[in-house]
């Protein structure tokens, strides 16, 4: 499956003076779009749910789930966590999704539909390499570069093991099951 994203630019609050780019999922099912609202690292919203850590030494999930994944048809090393959001993402798999660059620090895409953010554990910073999912827009995000403070808002479902610079340059990743 290949999902295309359409942009908004969204205009942040004077305190921050930023401006955002929302991502809306193209898929085939109803989703609502994004909140015009910008996302902020330093007030999450209270209705998401925290995060899970990709790492161990950081996770307190104990099941990692290896996957199969493939960087612009490189393989490279990667695993998701036990947190129901990750399981979720597994259900999806195979997928394979187009990237486009974000905010200069990670590559996103939109999974076919928005997964479960039920009983996730407490907000962790994502880092370079991990993989996140942030709920209010629905997408995947590869960090190459150390992302924004922990946000309720964003999940961290696992890491992929590839340099900065690979995953900056990204256009396609293939995720599997590992077999």
């Amino acid at each position: 499956m290949t999902f295309h994203l359409r942009r908004r630019v969204v205009v942040g609050t004077a305190a921050t003076g930023a401006v955002l780019l929302a991502v809306t999922a193209c898929s085939g099912s109803s989703q609502e779009s994004p909140s015009t609202t910008p996302a902020s690292s330093t007030s999450p919203a209270a209705s998401q749910q925290p995060t899970a850590s990709a790492r161990p030494s950081g996770s307190n999930r104990s099941t990692p789930m290896d996957i199969r994944v493939t960087l612009d048809g490189r393989p490279v090393d990667a695993t998701l966590n036990d947190s129901p959001a990750a399981r979720d993402l597994a259900s999806l798999l195979p997928l394979t999704l187009d990237l486009e660059d974000f905010h200069n620090t990670e590559r996103i895409a939109d999974p076919p539909r928005k997964l479960t953010t039920d009983d996730a554990p407490e907000p962790t910073a994502a880092k370079a390499g991990d993989i996140a999912y942030y709920a209010p827009w629905g997408n995947l995000a590869l960090f190459y570069k150390d992302g924004p403070d922990a946000s309720s808002d964003l999940l961290i479902l696992g890491h992929i093991d590839a340099s900065a610079e690979q995953l900056a340059q990204a256009e396609r990743i293939t995720i599997e099951a590992a077999s």
